[in-house]
């Protein structure tokens, strides 16, 4: 038994190296795209698969399942999920610029629906992904690598002779970097891998007049064609996108505002978000020009209606959308690909750059295989013609042999010993033959039917075409020009057979101003219940139902609708909610959860106070927290855009208890869980800024904290209920801050 040996090495060194390791296989294995075949490994290894499974654009589907299964056991073992995913998305119209997979059945929607599962789909590949991905597997294009076990071959990479990368996009997510590529029009990216083969000096200005921009399957218009250079020379940038919006005339004189082109990244649950802001926009009172919306959209496209009121300014309501909602969004550029087998971010001429020597090294395997098939057939061809010229002879040698062996002999080296001949003649003859090995075989194989004068003919002719075929050849491989025209010949024949029109426009555009309209300042009152639910009503309403209110809702606060309410919570955080954006009108509306309308969250915080920030500007506020700490902070610091804040600072395990307006006159009584009461004046307590922690205000007992604040003026008094009696807070005695207090019984 050998002995076990012990690798002594910093552990830091370990883990980094495994975490490169990881980062790389992630990067170059699974996230991103080879600037080649524009695919990634799964995406490869799925169309691969299908290819030989045999599920091609002429023949019938096949299940998912059975695709799935497959490329997860010979190719892909990362699990059935990510290679259906992958295969589901190469079928989606509306993701990819080109689809790659003919899905039959249930493949999701562009609102966001999933597809159904594997079991119940079928595919097979398109015609474009037969034609112009795989088509040349056979000819020795591109090199085949073990796969994760050895037992198969893969391609290291698809003889692709579009620019996918280009016309499909790109999306993934690595290990510190991730890639974004917008997908282009089939047609202009082959116009401009034309114009770079022609001129490998043009700019990437000049390339941009043969492609415009990106070109997204759902349509839209890019607002910003003047940062789109910048963008395709560095390879970053940000695409500010637009939905198509139409006006058509209703009944009544009323308008409609018809969305028939959404944004590429509104894709899936954003369509659902954008219908929800705008019903938003309309309950918040931020427009009031919209009556109805209706998603009417099919399998013929997107079509999402707005209802307008009459005298409506579209104008307005256009920019709104844009600004307000996701009608106008951004997609961000990143052009990362795997180049020469490290991750690269890479511009538009630099890709172009990358496809074309592909295409030269494709083509030239390609044509060194097929000279070699050419050359191997006309030597054996030009054996054949020999032999049908002294086929007598041949037949006299055939007949004369003892064995296969010694006939190819003689055919090969002329070697006669070993045959028997029918005269010294033949003998002599046959001594003079030298066909090559291949030849000689060729002979041996031969039927008798070729001796038949027209297959004779068709011999000749068809090796004049071999030596044709090998003259053509010979000089795509030894003229740069030649090789040049035939690639550019090909792509024209795709861009005549799969071209299409462009679907997005490409402009300038103004940036989308919203004015909104002035809410008329008015005196309302905020009601909230004790479920969390607010709105906001009129004074006079308030007025009419205040004994139905004042049982109903935990707080009632007097304010102005152009205000803000400012909510402190157990957590010891400040939430600010603008009082416009509550649902303002009747009465027994039930209102909208406060935790809607701003950063509080219910399940996490707890309600300690709601005052408006107009008012408390000159108070002084009081925090207590349940270990007994206490501070006066002034009213104006919570003074804030921001919507959250730290309203105190906590120790550790502690929670804010109160939140309460204090004036110098008032008294305050502390009271325990444990049942001490400690009462002092206001005036003891100090004021600290709000990220102070503050001073203690009682010492506690163990096990002990803080349950109750109260102030009080004096002269008036208080009374509280503890045990079943009543404590009157003014005859306790006046102690000092930071004492131990009175224990009730």
């Amino acid at each position: 038994m050998s002995e076990t040996q012990i690798i002594r090495t910093e552990y830091s060194d370990v883990m980094r190296k495994s975490y490169i390791d990881y980062a790389m296989s992630v990067i170059i294995a699974r996230a991103l795209p080879d600037v080649r075949d524009g695919l990634k490994p799964v995406q490869r290894r799925t169309l691969y698969d299908m290819h030989e499974l045999g599920v091609r654009y002429d023949r019938p589907y096949r299940k998912c399942a059975r695709i799935v299964g497959d490329t997860m056991g010979k190719y892909h073992p990362h699990g059935d999920s990510s290679i259906y995913e992958a295969l589901v998305v190469m079928a989606q119209e509306f993701k990819k610029g080109m689809i790659l997979v003919d899905g039959h059945g249930n493949f999701g929607s562009i609102e966001g629906d999933g597809a159904a599962a594997m079991r119940y789909t079928e595919a097979r590949l398109t015609k474009l992904t037969q034609e112009t991905f795989l088509s040349d597997l056979d000819k020795n294009v591109v090199d085949f690598v073990p796969n994760f076990d050895e037992m198969e071959k893969e391609p290291e990479v698809l003889p692709v002779r579009i620019p996918n990368l280009l016309v499909n996009g790109a999306e993934g997510i690595a290990v510190g970097m991730a890639t974004s590529i917008p997908t282009h029009n089939l047609g202009e990216v082959i116009d401009a891998v034309k114009a770079y083969m022609n001129n490998h000096e043009i700019s990437t200005k000049q390339l941009m007049k043969y492609m415009k921009g990106p070109d997204f399957p759902t349509g839209g218009i890019v607002v910003n064609k003047d940062d789109l250079l910048q963008i395709y020379e560095t390879g970053q940038g940000k695409i500010r996108l637009r939905g198509k919006v139409e006006i058509e005339e209703a009944k009544g004189g009323k308008k409609l505002m018809v969305i028939s082109e959404i944004p590429y990244t509104m894709i899936g649950s954003g369509i659902g978000k954008f219908l929800n802001d705008v019903c938003t926009l309309v309950e918040n009172r931020t427009t009031s020009d919209i009556t109805d919306i209706s998603n009417q959209s099919s399998k013929d496209g997107i079509r999402i209606v707005l209802e307008l009121k009459r005298g409506a300014d579209v104008e307005n309501l256009k920019n709104m959308l844009y600004k307000k909602t996701r009608l106008e969004d951004t997609f961000g550029v990143n052009m990362l690909a795997v180049a020469n087998g490290k991750p690269e971010t890479l511009g538009l001429k630099e890709i172009i750059e990358h496809h074309v020597d592909f295409q030269f090294e494709l083509t030239t395997r390609k044509y060194q295989t097929l000279l070699a098939k050419e050359q191997e057939k006309k030597e054996i061809q030009e054996g054949l013609i020999k032999a049908c010229n002294v086929i007598d002879l041949i037949i006299e040698i055939l007949r004369g042999s003892q064995n296969v062996k010694d006939a190819k002999a003689c055919l090969v080296r002329g070697e006669t010993e070993n045959i028997r001949f029918k005269s010294k003649i033949s003998k002599k003859m046959a001594g003079m033959l030298r066909f090559t090995e291949k030849q000689a075989t060729a002979i041996l194989e031969m039927r008798l039917y070729r001796l038949i004068g027209l297959e004779i003919e068709a011999l000749e002719r068809e090796h004049e075409q071999t030596l044709k075929n090998i003259a053509k050849y010979e000089d795509i491989l030894d003229h740069y020009d030649s090789m040049a025209n035939l690639i550019i010949s090909e792509l024209d024949a795709i861009k005549n057979e799969y071209g299409r029109k462009r679907r997005t426009k490409i402009e300038n555009a103004q940036e989308a101003i919203f004015e909104e309209k002035k809410i008329e300042e008015q005196e309302v009152v905020f009601l909230m219940d004790r479920f969390g639910y607010a709105k906001t009503v009129e004074c006079s309403t308030y007025e009419r139902n205040q004994e139905a209110a004042d049982q109903e809702n935990r707080y009632i606060i007097s304010c102005l609708n152009t205000g803000k309410l400012c909510i402190f919570t157990d957590q010891g955080k400040m939430h600010q909610v603008k009082l416009s954006d509550l649902p303002f009108g009747k009465f027994r509306e039930k209102g909208t959860p406060i935790d809607n309308v701003c950063n509080y969250d219910s399940s996490k915080e707890q309600i300690l106070y709601i005052c408006d920030s107009e008012q408390m500007h000159f108070a002084k506020l009081l925090f207590a927290t349940k270990q007994g700490m206490l501070k006066l902070v002034d009213g104006s610091e919570f003074q804030v855009a921001k919507r959250t804040i730290a309203a105190t600072k906590l120790q550790d395990g502690d929670l804010l208890l109160s939140v309460q307006v204090a004036t110098p006159n008032q008294n305050i009584v502390l009271r325990t869980r444990n049942g001490y009461f400690l009462r002092f004046t206001v005036q003891e307590i100090p004021e600290k800024k709000k990220a102070a922690i503050g001073v203690r205000g009682m010492k506690l007992q163990k096990k002990d904290e803080l349950e109750f604040v109260y102030l009080f003026e004096e002269r008036i008094g208080m009374t509280v209920p503890y045990k079943d009696k009543e404590i009157s807070l003014g005859r306790l005695k006046l102690s000092k801050r930071d004492g131990n207090g009175t224990k009730k019984a």
